[in-house]
């Protein structure tokens, strides 16, 4: 989420390779919340869209929502769009708001918050990011289910499967590549795993799937957004923390909020993270 001079970025840059930085400093808390999954900001619209679970992430109760906030954490509407299961991962193409519901991919004009479309995904058991290419392809993580579904032309399906994803959780379209922020791998009933998650790739061309760097265990991780040229921020639900994970792999602590720091949202103009609090019932913001 958002406005500094490429000048005082290269310096920023410059005075963090030197082993300098600065503490996040938080900016504004905003509460009352059930379970907020992912915070979405949409600047040109001065707004964040913000999902609530209300409830278990596989519950079909029609309990989840989407609030809308002011871009300085004021609620504009609290329950904008009703009526959903357990709302988690949310993307914006053309107007729409796309939502991971479980087993479906629920498609929202922002113009007037109405539902205009459920794309069904037969089999998928939680449907948990979405991300959108430049084309107004959609993408969909199934947390559980090991895959990644696309929506394409008007039709939803299985785009790749396999162990090999770890658990794919937060999504990020870049370049020729799908960059995937993993769970973690042997995933029991309980969301615990045998190893923690790490990034990966995978090639929007041939499907091929690869680590991004070294491969090392990070967390279990769930938000994915883009940093700078060379690195990313993640959020580690169970652990609580933020991470910035460069290209090659390496992860550096910034932040340590608790558990359920979910999927986060970046506005880079003004060097602004969005967190999800889904245990706490709220959302923070810090400055980078």
């Amino acid at each position: 989420m958002r406005l500094y001079h490429v000048a005082a970025l290269t310096l920023a840059s410059a005075v963090a390779a030197c082993g300098g930085s600065k503490e996040p400093t938080k900016l504004w808390e905003a509460t009352g919340f059930q379970n907020p999954e992912s915070a979405l900001p949409d600047t040109a619209a001065n707004v964040i869209y913000v999902s609530n679970v209300a409830g278990g992430p596989g519950d079909r109760d029609g309990n989840g929502y989407i609030s809308k906030l002011s871009l300085d954490g004021k609620v504009i509407a609290e329950k904008w769009v009703t009526g959903l299961d357990a709302p988690k991962g949310l993307a914006l193409f053309g107007g729409k708001l796309y939502v991971a519901d479980i087993d479906k991919l629920v498609e929202i004009d922002t113009a007037n918050g109405t539902i205009v479309a459920k794309h069904e995904a037969p089999g998928a058991k939680i449907l948990n990011d979405v991300a959108a290419d430049g084309n107004g392809q959609i993408y969909t993580s199934d947390w559980p289910g090991n895959a990644i579904w696309r929506l394409a032309d008007g039709k939803f399906e299985k785009w790749v499967e396999g162990e090999g994803l770890k658990s794919p959780n937060g999504l990020l379209i870049e370049g020729d590549k799908l960059v995937v922020a993993a769970w973690g791998e042997g995933m029991g009933a309980d969301f615990s795993t045998k190893t923690p998650g790490h990034l990966l790739t995978v090639s929007l061309g041939d499907k091929a799937i690869a680590n991004l760097g070294d491969g090392k265990p990070v967390g279990h991780l769930d938000g994915l957004e883009p940093f700078d040229a060379d690195s990313y921020i993640v959020s580690d639900w169970v652990a609580g923390k933020v991470f910035q994970i460069t290209r090659s792999g390496s992860a550096k602590e910034l932040l340590s909020l608790g558990q359920g720091s979910a999927d986060i949202g970046f506005i880079s103009s003004t060097r602004t993270l969005i967190v999800p609090m889904m245990v706490d019932g709220k959302v923070v913001a810090y400055k980078l």
